[in-house]
C-alpha cells in the first residue's frame, strides 16, 4: 500500500534512515560513522556490504567479529552488487545520486 504512496526508492530511503544497525545505532550515517568513521556517502561497496551483513538481526551480529556465516553472507552481498553494476536502472540511479550530478 505504501509503495504506491512513496515507491520503492522512497521506501528504501526512509529505512536506511531510521533502521537499527547496532545497539543503538539508528541510520545508515550513523552506522557509518561508527563503524568506519566515516560518511555514508564515503563508504566502499566492501563497507557498505557489511552494514547490510548485520541488518537481519544488528543486535546478535557483530562487523568486529563476524562468524564464517556472516563472512559468506558478506561475500554474496558484494557479488550480488557487482552483479547489478551492470543493470541500466542502478547506473541511472547511481548516476543521479553522484556527487558530481548534484554540483551541476
Amino acid at each position: 500500500m505504501i509503495e504506491l504512496i512513496w515507491g520503492k526508492k522512497r521506501i528504501l530511503e526512509n529505512y536506511l534512515n531510521v533502521a537499527e544497525m547496532g545497539k543503538g545505532i539508528f541510520g545508515i550515517e550513523a552506522a557509518a560513522k561508527h563503524y568506519f568513521n566515516k560518511s555514508a556517502k564515503e563508504l566502499s561497496k566492501r563497507e557498505a556490504a557489511w552494514i547490510a551483513v548485520i541488518l537481519p538481526n544488528p543486535v546478535k551480529f557483530s562487523i568486529d567479529k563476524p562468524s564464517p556465516r556472516l563472512i559468506r553472507r558478506h561475500n554474496w552481498i558484494l557479488r550480488q552488487m557487482n552483479n547489478l553494476s551492470t543493470d541500466p536502472e542502478i547506473q541511472a540511479l547511481l548516476e543521479t545520486n553522484s556527487p558530481e550530478k548534484k554540483s551541476k
